[in-house]
Order: C-alpha cells, then structure tokens, then sequence
C-alpha cells in the first residue's frame, strides 16, 4: 500500500533541517508530528512519599534536560535553596549547559561525559574522584537507567522520581488517519492501545525505534514493519526511506 501520511510520535524537530523533511519532500507524503506521550512533574506531597531529602545529598546526577526542570520544581516547591556548593554531573555537555537556566554555571562545580551514557568513562573518572559526595539522581517513573554502574565504583547514589510519563490522549474529534506509525518507547505502544483499544492494524505499517519499543510492538498483537537500528539502516529516518522505496514513487 502507498503511505501517504505518517505519523511520528515525537515533538516537530527544532530544525527545517530535519531528515524527516527531506523524507517528506522526496516521496510527496504528509508527516504529522504527535507526541503519544507527555510528561507531568508528580507533586511535592508524592516526592515526600518516596522519604528522600534532597537538603542530606551534595551532587546531583542529570541525563536530561526534563530531569534538570523537575529537580529545580520539586526543589521550589518543597522550599529548598541549593546550596552554591552542591555538585552537578551530566551525561553530555549540552544537558550540563541547559544548568545554565537556573544557576550560574561557570560559579559551579559542573562535571560531564561525552557520550550520553552512565557509564561514560570521562564521566565516571569525574564520579570516581568525587565518591565520597551523596549523589541523588532524578528520574522518571519509567527510567532505563540503572545505578549498579556507580556501585562498582563505590559511588552512593539515590534516585528519586521527580516525574513520570503519562499517555498524551487523542480528543474524540481529531483524526487518525495514518497510514504509518512510529513509536520510540514502550510508552508510546501502551498510549495507542490506550487511545484505541479497539485498533485493527490492517495494511498501516508500524516502525519503532529500540529492541524494547519492538518488543512492545509484538507484546500488543501489532506487526512490525520497519526497526531501526540495524547495521543497514543505522536510524529510523533511513528504515523509513528504505520502506518507502518499495511502497512510494519518488517525486
């Protein structure tokens, strides 16, 4: 069947730049961009639930802009002042700049990694050097993260959900009529089943991005169409191209 309209689940990318564009352009079909997620902050009274102090830990552990904003909520919210001393260490460069929002980053003691990973080796030789500091690492209810890489190195590390990923719901008058779906989370397989709990998959095709999110595809009783990444098709961008070659005439 021809794809005529795709629907990416995910925020429009900042840039016209965008591979997705390109793809657009080339095969004359319409991409809607539509986060089936959203995420919400939880409220103050929920982090008391959880018995974690934020005023008892002097580093913080940051993988996202999204858990920078909700530490420095709860923080507002629960009326703690961050203390000039307290340590930041950030998976990337660019997430430890976006610290820049609410402090003044060259008066800091702000450390990060290179590839966006825990166990990133600069970012752990920062970790290790600071070990006796009390980390605390904000995360959502729905993280992959996991903090054994600190313990091997002797590093005490809390998490905290300071957040959590809900189903971002369709209104009953707004169309889904795609002919194309891309998810990138397990999250985004439930939202559908959630919004559509009747779903016929029929001739739509499905594309995922990550062996979780494909697993998630086949634990819904849906056929999946397009993965990415492989060794052919490194992102989801070029599975998408690739499919389209052989469904869609180019331009």
């Amino acid at each position: 069947m021809e794809v005529k309209k795709i629907l990416v689940s995910q925020p429009q990318p900042a840039s016209d730049k965008s591979p997705y564009f390109d793809i657009a352009k080339k095969y004359g079909v319409d991409i809607v961009f539509r986060p089936f997620i959203k995420v919400e902050g939880i409220s103050a009274k929920d982090f008391r639930q959880q018995r974690v102090s934020i005023p008892d830990f002097t580093a913080i552990i940051f993988t996202s802009r999204t858990s920078i904003d909700h530490f420095f909520r709860i923080c507002e919210e629960t009326r703690f002042t961050v203390p000039d001393t307290m340590k930041y260490f950030c998976t990337t460069e660019q997430i430890s700049l976006y610290l820049q929002k609410y402090i003044q980053y060259r008066k800091r003691k702000i450390f990060f990694g290179v590839s966006g990973k825990l166990d990133d080796k600069q970012l752990i030789a920062a970790l290790t050097k600071h070990a006796k500091e009390k980390f605390l690492f904000p995360v959502s209810d729905v993280h992959k993260d996991d903090i054994e890489v600190f313990e091997q190195y002797g590093i005490e590390c809390t998490k905290a959900i300071m957040y959590r990923t809900v189903s971002n719901d369709f209104t009953p008058d707004e169309p889904f009529d795609y002919d194309m779906l891309i998810f990138f989370s397990p999250a985004g397989v439930n939202s559908l089943k959630k919004n559509f709990p009747d779903f016929n998959q029929g001739e739509i095709a499905i594309g995922c991005l990550g062996s979780a999110t494909a697993q998630a595809v086949k634990d819904a009783g849906l056929r999946l169409d397009i993965q990415a990444p492989t060794t052919q098709m490194p992102s989801i961008t070029a599975a998408i191209d690739t499919y389209l070659k052989s469904s869609n005439k180019k331009k």
